[in-house]
């Protein structure tokens, strides 16, 4: 019986100290939650929100119209300029090391502003990789136990202290959710968007698919299997149509990096430094091997 009246007294505690610090977002059919990070700021998923405005639901029934600020979709984070009132942000201090199997934490929602949601659980896997809405691949992220319904992506994972430490954005089968590190880099670069600070990052401008559909696809016509990105389509005016890539190719390597997968794509992408705009890939079309150079112009993701 003890055990059970201290996880009421956590959910309890939390839902009390932390609970007015999340919200609701709500517009139309799109809906999730967010969590107070600083006076007249909230970080929330960035899939959640469509347009530059969203509607911010707080745990009183208050809604007020908020401003998307700026957005980091490689990492699935947004932050959102609203008036707070006298909301206190959640407390965030980040270690130096995750969470560890078997740490009690708790999750909390508000799913459309349809009201606060606290549950508790368990981390069942650290130290996880997780791949966002963009493609980018984030590193140790947090799995866990707490239930939570849909709506509740942009909400935040505390420990029984009450210190954020992840933001739920994914539900995997079996009804376990994966959040978000909120470690130093993650604070760092979420109060980089609340200060207005859009990331750079140069973005090809191209879909791709992944090897094993390359391989496959290029089987099927006769042509010789390739480690590679098949291009699947290519933005408009983008840097790599600007190059001469087109739907078809796939690439091989990027700069002096074979291309085994999207991410290694990436990785050659974050290496070039922000006065770098140029990047030589190696291109297979059909069964003939080209170069091609493209220049991002300053260009930012």
């Amino acid at each position: 019986m003890n055990q059970l009246e201290d996880a009421s007294d956590a959910i309890a505690t939390t839902a009390r100290d932390v609970g007015p610090a999340v919200v609701g977002l709500g517009r139309g059919w799109a809906h999730g939650s967010g969590v107070v990070i600083a006076e007249g700021r909230v970080l929330t998923c960035a899939h959640n929100l469509r347009g530059d405005e969203a509607t911010v639901v707080f745990g009183d029934g208050r809604r007020e119209r908020a401003e998307v600020l700026a957005t980091d979709p490689e990492l699935d984070l947004a932050v959102l300029s609203v008036d707070t009132a006298e909301v206190s942000p959640v407390a965030w201090e980040p270690g130096e090391r995750s969470p560890t199997i078997g740490t009690p934490v708790l999750a909390l929602a508000n799913p459309g502003g349809r009201g606060l949601r606290v549950t508790l659980g368990f981390v069942s896997a650290a130290g996880r990789s997780l791949r966002v809405p963009r493609g980018r691949r984030v590193q140790a992220a947090v799995e866990h136990t707490a239930p939570l319904p849909r709506g509740s992506s942009g909400g935040p994972l505390v420990d029984t202290a009450g210190r954020l430490l992840g933001i739920n954005a994914l539900r995997l089968e079996g009804g376990l959710i994966v959040a978000l590190p909120a470690g130093a880099e993650v604070q760092r670069r979420a109060f980089a968007l609340a200060g207005g600070q859009t990331p750079a990052r140069h973005r090809l401008g191209v879909a791709v698919a992944p090897p094993r559909a390359a391989r496959r696809m290029r089987r099927a016509v006769g042509l010789p299997e390739r480690e590679g990105l098949l291009v699947r389509d290519v933005e408009e005016g983008g840097p790599a149509d600007r190059a001469g890539i087109q739907q078809g190719d796939l690439i091989v390597a990027a700069g002096a990096r074979e291309l085994a997968g999207v991410d290694a794509l990436y990785e050659a992408l974050d290496e070039l430094g922000p006065g770098q705009v140029r990047l030589e890939l190696a291109v297979v079309r059909g069964s003939e091997e080209r170069r091609a150079e493209v220049e991002f112009q300053g260009q930012a993701a």
